[in-house]
């Protein structure tokens, strides 16, 4: 079941769901909740000529943050933003602070806004899902997939999360990787 603009406001009323800074009145849709971006974003380095690297996450080895180290930059951006040309690829997470308590039986899914979307801006790749017992700042898998360069500047919205009620109370929490995660 979907949570509406009303349940939404009763479940952050009542904690179920925590946001920090709360959003504004108008941050809310019938069925979803709008989500700025912040001021810090990661941005892949450019393949070096002649450089031949390959990543794969299967191997017995493989350490997401270590690649994440050692193949982007981190950049804070000031409030004249940053121009996302087509295909460019970046990381930014959310000016915004999620927790979905476990004992609220919710989840979420972050998808993009349409007004970006026509512009061909994705804010995810194919991990829209935000767990039961997940807290922290959304990490937004950006793409510009159009062809024209698009601005983006901190505190506009980029995203939307959609809630849902879970059918029982999980029997773990979120464990994953990116728990509390913060723009670093």
């Amino acid at each position: 079941m979907i949570l509406t603009d009303r349940e939404i406001q009763v479940a952050l009323a009542t904690e179920q769901i925590v946001i920090d800074p709360l959003p504004s009145p108008d941050a809310y849709s019938s069925t979803s909740l709008d989500l700025s971006l912040g001021t810090t974003i990661c941005v892949w380095k450019r393949d070096v000529a002649g450089v031949d690297r390959v990543v794969c996450p299967a191997d017995p080895g493989f350490k997401y943050k270590a690649v994440v180290d050692e193949m982007s930059v981190t950049r804070e951006v000031g409030p004249g933003g940053i121009v996302i040309s087509p295909g460019d690829f970046l990381l930014a997470w959310t000016a915004e602070t999620v927790s979905l308590p476990i004992r609220s039986r919710l989840a979420a899914r972050v998808e993009g806004k349409s007004s970006l979307a026509r512009l061909g801006i994705g804010v995810h790749v194919t991990a829209p899902t935000i767990h039961a017992g997940f807290e922290g700042q959304i990490q937004l898998e950006m793409c510009n997939y159009g062809t024209l360069r698009v601005k983006l500047v901190p505190s506009m919205r980029v995203c939307q999360l959609i809630f849902e009620q879970t059918l029982g109370t999980p029997e773990m929490g979120y464990q994953g990787q990116f728990q509390q995660q913060v723009a670093r």
